[in-house]
């Protein structure tokens, strides 16, 4: 593994500046199977005192069953030139293609058995601690912003956050 353990305050600034930019791959499961979808929506923080990971899914997608069935999760953060694994990994379901053989990824497996990928730059490993549905009720100011991510498109998302457990970066 080319990976190395580092202190997720050193790793949560480029996590941070990936996001819109790079992305990254979010994955769930656990060693005897998994999904990974590209996610461009993604934060860190503080959070109860913790470090924190906090990411959205919406309840079409096919990983959200593997974020409900486990307690870990994993936020891989790719090199810039991985955008056609990030292209497949977005638009592709794993309902119908097995995304990590068809992209070439290596899988690694972190704390709770979470899968994440040896190719990626920086690998967060959360443990879920709060699970909520956004709600749309919520929303206070800027609607016509808000509402174009909605629709057709699918329903709202669910957000996790998760305690940071493990960070991994690049050698």
């Amino acid at each position: 593994m080319r990976l190395h353990s580092v202190d997720v305050r050193e790793l949560s600034p480029e996590i941070a500046r990936a996001m819109g930019g790079q992305n990254a791959l979010l994955t769930a499961g656990n060693r005897t199977g998994c999904n990974t979808m590209t996610i461009g929506w993604c934060q860190t923080g503080r959070l109860w005192n913790l470090p924190v990971c906090t990411v959205y899914v919406r309840p079409e997608r096919h990983t959200y069953g593997f974020m409900e069935a486990q307690a870990y999760f994993t936020v891989s953060v790719l090199p810039a030139e991985a955008r056609s694994v990030m292209q497949l990994c977005g638009s592709r379901s794993g309902r119908d293609v097995d995304k990590v053989k068809e992209c070439g990824l290596t899988l690694c497996y972190g704390a709770g058995d979470a899968p994440f990928f040896d190719q990626a730059e920086s690998v967060l490993v959360c443990r879920k601690l709060y699970v909520q549905d956004m709600d749309p009720s919520c929303i206070v100011a800027g609607q016509e912003k808000i509402g174009p991510f909605y629709g057709p498109a699918g329903g709202w998302h669910r957000i996790y956050t998760g305690e940071i457990v493990e960070a991994y970066a690049a050698k």
